[in-house]
């Protein structure tokens, strides 16, 4: 995402400076950026944390343009320094996904999604790691979704004997560092011991890794269902194979927790009802909402951001990011939730 930025800045005629993130990918963004510094583009690579390079990063009067992607508080604080400033700007913040289940019947189609939905180990910005399902739906939904879990093959992603061996079949690999995983680990016992209740604990097959290797970048998926309000995995997003299960009686109830978060990039409908299911759609506090289906960042050309507390500045979708770090005329309105603008319902 970060160089997808970079290089949509620099196509449009920009010079770029990019930050490492805090938690990895300095090495593959060092070799990307430096091959385009060898070629003569106008990139530029800084490493250091964000709070010491903030003044000069986000608040420098020569920085036109801010691509930032991150938790809720520090976009908050990002987003309150740029208000009054003549600054273009796009913050992705972290929201919560969910997908709600109410009158359905097609359980085989949302084993198949929810499975494929562990990709990347649910490092993603579009995951759905939450689940809002009708109570007298709920056997139904673990007859189905358990065995899903119980699939989940976690391991070295390329663990193999020889050159010609194809790779393993895995759902997904580590995660981005051991850090994030001890973080997982603290959020899940913090909501055990909160009252939440364990419904699946996953474990490592020591088959799929090296003699020896160190693992501790790696975890297996686990869910939990009522996940205490006074737990932070109730209103934050995991960043990781931890599920959140929810049991609701009526559909007002069914909005409430999928809106849990005030604002994030997709969500979902599982509904045999298509009707009922685009008028919980029209309730949702979320960019794109899928009915029987998952939402992603889609097509490139497709508009594609946030809402509420997920999302400030311009989409993320083909022309609009361009347009957004291009010069126009001078009354031209970048597309996009700045602080004074109010997403137009055609957009979602």
């Amino acid at each position: 995402m970060l160089v997808h930025a970079v290089l949509v800045q620099m196509l449009a005629g920009n010079a770029t400076i990019a930050k490492t993130p805090t938690d990895g990918g300095m090495y593959a963004l060092a070799l990307a950026l430096g091959l385009a510094r060898r070629n003569g583009l106008p990139v530029s690579l800084v490493s250091g944390s964000g709070g010491q390079l903030s003044d000069a990063l986000v608040r420098n009067q020569d920085v036109a343009c801010l691509a930032f992607v991150g938790g809720k508080s520090n976009g908050r604080d990002i987003a309150a320094s740029l208000y009054d400033r003549n600054k273009r700007y796009m913050l992705e913040m972290e929201g919560v996904n969910a997908y709600g289940i109410w009158d359905f019947s097609n359980w085989p189609q949302l084993a198949e999604q929810i499975k494929k939905g562990f990709a990347y180990g649910k490092q993603r910005c579009t995951a759905y790691i939450r689940f809002v399902v009708q109570r007298q739906l709920f056997p139904k939904f673990l007859d189905m979704y358990l065995p899903v879990l119980k699939s989940i093959k976690v391991g070295h992603p390329l663990l193999v004997n020889s050159a010609d061996e194809p790779l393993p079949d895995l759902d997904f690999g580590p995660l981005i560092n051991s850090r994030k995983v001890e973080e997982l680990r603290v959020l899940y016992s913090e909501a055990l011991g909160n009252g939440a209740i364990p419904l699946y604990e996953g474990e490592l097959d020591h088959e799929r890794f090296l003699p020896g290797q160190d693992i501790s970048a790696y975890i297996a998926p686990a869910a939990l269902i009522d996940v205490p309000r006074n737990a932070r995995l109730h209103h934050n997003e995991p960043f990781g194979p931890i599920d959140s299960i929810v049991l609701v009686d009526r559909v007002e109830e069914l909005i409430s927790e999928m809106n849990i978060s005030n604002g994030n990039l997709v969500s979902s409908i599982a509904s045999d009802d298509e009707k009922l299911a685009r008028q919980i759609a029209a309730e949702l506090r979320s960019f794109k909402v899928g009915i029987n289906q998952v939402r992603s960042r889609g097509d490139r050309d497709e508009v594609f951001g946030g809402m509420g507390q997920s999302w400030k500045g311009c989409f993320v979708g083909g022309k609009y990011l361009v347009h957004s770090v291009t010069q126009g005329a001078p009354d031209e309105r970048v597309f996009g939730n700045f602080p004074d603008y109010t997403l137009l319902p055609e957009t979602r």
